[in-house]
């Protein structure tokens, strides 16, 4: 049986042994984290020199490689994408160019197929005007008298075409001036009855422009086929017999039942005299005694006569 003086020797014994295998550990440790103060140390240091005023947090390996991660891969992206907006935008300004020099072209063509069209139009009015009432007579009967006639008209454009005259003096205005127009419940009548008081004093030019303006406001008027026969005769009484023609071919034509319808008739035979166009004023004559008996031989017997001694129809 081991004493109890043993038990306390072998127990300061053990209690040795342990101590002895710890301070080397103990050692140790000091030493190592010794060291790591010191790479500590040294690292801040480098930190303070390389980055002056740096903190150490902004040196640890996971924040630098998130960031160095972050900015390798948002680069090429953006490249990327400025540089497709660079070549779309290049693109673009292509199609621009070529729109803008397109539209200049197309509005270059335009200007000139309108230029066209105005000379076009200025150039053929006339044409167009004389061809109105070879129309109207062959839509009205096929008859050789029909046509005969329908060549007779220089056109009504010429006629309305015709300009008011040049420069009136003072005293024609005052004179033009003293002819009253009628102030009706009948405008319509009262246009007309202007025209006619121009016409009566003289105011040839005048009661032409009166007259025309009438005729053209007032086509349905019971007075147009009065305006017309004497918007013919303001012509013909102002020495132009190949402006008044068409007005009374177009007053014949349009009605050869209204009033002034042979009158009409009867005057187409004597612009045609007056124009040295004997054939077709004996056209015009010989229709009026065949459309017109009665008043051939009655109203108008001496107009109808007159003029037959002017021509010889044989």
């Amino acid at each position: 049986m081991i004493s109890r003086t043993s038990r306390f020797v072998i127990a300061g014994l053990a209690a040795f042994a342990v101590a002895g295998t710890s301070m080397p550990a103990l050692a140790q440790d000091e030493g190592a984290d010794a060291r790591i103060r010191k790479l500590e140390s040294e690292v801040r240091a480098l930190q303070r020199k390389v980055f002056p005023g740096g903190d150490g947090r902004f040196f640890e390996p996971e924040i630098t490689a998130a960031q160095r991660t972050g900015s390798t891969t948002g680069t090429a992206p953006s490249t990327t994408a400025v540089t497709d907006i660079l070549v779309r935008l290049d693109a673009l300004e292509s199609q621009l160019a070529g729109l803008t020099a397109q539209t200049e072209e197309n509005s270059n063509a335009i200007m000139q197929l309108t230029n066209r069209l105005v000379a076009l139009e200025n150039g053929g009015s006339t044409r167009g005007a004389t061809s109105s009432g070879t129309e109207a007579s062959e839509a009205t009967g096929s008859s050789a008298s029909q046509s005969n006639l329908s060549a007779m008209t220089g056109g009504q454009a010429a006629t309305t075409a015709s300009a008011e005259p040049a420069g009136p003096t003072a005293e024609r205005l005052a004179a033009v001036s003293e002819i009253a127009k009628p102030q009706t419940d009948d405008p319509g009548d009262d246009e007309y009855s202007y025209g006619f008081r121009l016409w009566n004093a003289g105011f040839y030019p005048e009661a032409q422009q009166q007259l025309t303006l009438f005729v053209e406001k007032y086509p349905n008027h019971s007075r147009t086929t009065y305006g017309r026969n004497l918007l013919g005769r303001a012509y013909l009484d102002d020495g132009k017999p190949a402006e008044a023609a068409p007005w009374f071919l177009r007053n014949y034509q349009a009605d050869k039942n209204a009033r002034r319808a042979p009158d009409s008739l009867l005057y187409l035979a004597e612009a045609m005299i007056a124009m040295k166009d004997e054939r077709r004023a004996c056209i015009a004559l010989a229709e009026f005694g065949e459309t017109y008996p009665a008043v051939a031989s009655g109203r108008l017997s001496d107009e109808y006569q007159a003029n037959l001694r002017k021509v010889d129809c044989d």
